[in-house]
């Protein structure tokens, strides 16, 4: 008799990657079935895939260009989504076929198995359909596997909401005792892998505020935990732990951010931007690490050329800026050259401090004659009474510049 694979508990709290348990159990259904069965969550997310047994199923699958999808991109689009639930998948408690429809790119029929857990569907189990297909004793037997894979799914989606809030808690409490026993409570929850190297990913804005749009943590390589909380006014910010091999190497982070932000970019059309932290090892400093990454998100929405990804380490004096409390951007002298009148003005003031104040730079960077960039740092002085032959004029107008985009 086959027996379910152990889920490693620690704490009363799913600690095991159960990756290998979910790709064991839909091997036992492709066995079972003598075809290739894939699941999916109820998000229509890859979750694990069967191998092919033979060189036809690989040229169905290659021909059907809605499963190649899904496999390479590990989803499927909304489109798709939308016309599978249609044939009642959501409310199926058994096996439903759905025939082949090549108007829509489904050119062979399947067969769904839905996967649920006390009477919610959490997933779903597909193969290919054919001629005979699978008996009723095969399905039936597959159902019998489906049961495992929705305890195991829900015991990982309780998991999973638990570190939410706990993560959650930890960036919203109070640089105090709370925020220390929030700390506390989520090492708890993660048990051995809290000790290991981490760094907190902040995506913001967060374009949605449905709850069905933040990804899960099992589509995003590397995650420990995710969840959102407040940005800027009345928006809000995807935060995101992820787990490093070492602290020198923040790819699993940049690759995290960069699959986060297309998902964003498919959500809406305002611009995001995301900030990665400086890597550390255990959870101790983990709001420090949150405020470096909101500050480089911060920074690289500021500031195009830094992003759409940029790391705390790189963002030079946004650093600092990004510590400043907002209203220090509005420093009277530089007020007025803020305004919409004087944008180009306020332009021409930050490229030449950025480029140290050097007039051929300044003037080719802009397009412009050395005269025009003359008369117009004149005109800079004038409004805000700054002498820019002075060291601690220039920099009082260059943080202003740069802070008031922040």
């Amino acid at each position: 008799m086959y027996e379910a694979p152990a889920v490693v508990r620690d704490n009363t709290r799913v600690t095991a990657d159960s990756r290998g348990d979910y790709q064991e159990l839909v091997d036992e259904i492709s066995e079972l079935l003598g075809a290739p069965a894939t699941l999916e969550n109820r998000d229509f997310e890859l979750i694990a895939f069967g191998a092919y047994d033979s060189e036809d199923e690989l040229d169905a699958a290659a021909l059907d260009p809605v499963r190649t999808r899904s496999i390479l991109t590990r989803r499927s689009t909304t489109a798709v989504r939308t016309w599978f639930e249609g044939f009642g998948i959501t409310r199926a408690t058994g096996p439903v076929r759905i025939p082949p429809t090549p108007e829509a790119g489904v050119y062979r029929g399947r067969i769904c198995l839905p996967v649920r857990h006390r009477g919610v569907v959490l997933g779903y189990v597909w193969l290919l359909d054919s001629d005979p297909g699978p008996t009723e004793r095969q399905l039936t037997a597959a159902m019998e596997v489906t049961v495992r894979i929705g305890a195991l799914l829900a015991d990982e989606a309780q998991h999973g909401a638990d570190l939410t809030r706990e993560l959650r808690a930890v960036l919203t409490a109070e640089r105090d005792w709370r925020r220390e026993m929030a700390v506390a409570e989520l090492r708890s929850a993660l048990g051995s892998r809290a000790d290991g190297p981490h760094t907190m990913v902040c995506v913001a804005p967060w374009p949605s505020a449905d709850p069905d749009d933040a990804p899960s943590v099992r589509t995003v390589p590397g995650a420990t935990a995710l969840c959102t909380v407040p940005w800027a006014a009345a928006d809000q910010c995807l935060a995101l732990l992820v787990r490093l091999r070492s602290a020198d190497v923040l790819t699993p982070a940049t690759s995290a951010a960069g699959r986060l932000l297309e998902r964003a970019g498919r959500l809406g059309p305002v611009r995001t931007a995301a900030g990665i932290a400086t890597a550390r090892a255990g959870l101790a400093e983990l709001g420090t690490s949150w405020r470096e990454a909101s500050a480089a998100a911060r920074a690289a929405l500021a500031e195009p050329p830094l992003g759409p990804v940029a790391e705390w380490a790189h963002i030079g004096p946004f650093r600092l800026l990004t510590a400043l409390p907002p209203e220090t951007a509005h420093d009277p002298a530089v007020q007025v050259l803020l305004s919409p009148a004087h944008r180009e003005l306020a332009r021409t003031a930050e490229v030449y401090l950025d480029r140290a104040g050097q007039a051929g730079r300044t003037a080719a960077e802009l397009g412009i004659h050395r005269q025009t960039l003359y008369y117009r740092l004149s005109r800079v002085e004038k409004l805000t009474g700054l002498d820019l032959d002075d060291g601690e004029d220039r920099l009082l107008l260059h943080m202003a510049l740069k802070g008031a985009r922040l």
